[in-house]
């Protein structure tokens, strides 16, 4: 493995614990200063925006569960996952990484959101 694939692999994993720990600063400090977050059902172009519901969404989750990492020089992927509080139980995710200069500068987040439409709806609702 390259100093590059580790350091990569370092950033990613950070971010993925203080993500899923609640931790937001620790979160926030692996992310680019220009950052983008697209998923199923949200995006942001900031750090400060996708960051922001994260406490929501961890309210939620009962665990995770990951199934494989990889690491690249400025990318990675990790397959996981998410066990639920919600009708949804447990959601199969993808998440790519790009990074630059050893932060996460970009995340792609991948599953069938179909599930999550009823539960969003019942969240919004008044």
């Amino acid at each position: 493995m390259t100093s590059a694939t580790t350091r990569t692999r370092q950033t990613v994993q950070a971010y993925h614990q203080a993500r899923f720990t609640g931790d937001v600063p620790a979160a926030a400090a692996q992310l680019a200063g220009t950052f983008t977050f697209q998923s199923p059902l949200i995006s942001s172009g900031d750090a400060a925006g996708h960051l922001a519901g994260l406490t929501g969404f961890l309210q939620v989750v009962t665990g995770v569960e990951m199934i494989s990492e990889l690491y690249g020089e400025s990318e990675a992927t990790l397959v996981y996952d998410v066990h639920t509080a919600t009708p949804v139980g447990i959601q199969r995710t993808a998440e790519h990484f790009r990074l630059r200069d050893g932060r996460i500068e970009s995340i792609t987040l991948i599953f069938d959101a179909t599930r999550w439409h009823p539960v969003m709806a019942a969240a919004s609702a008044p």
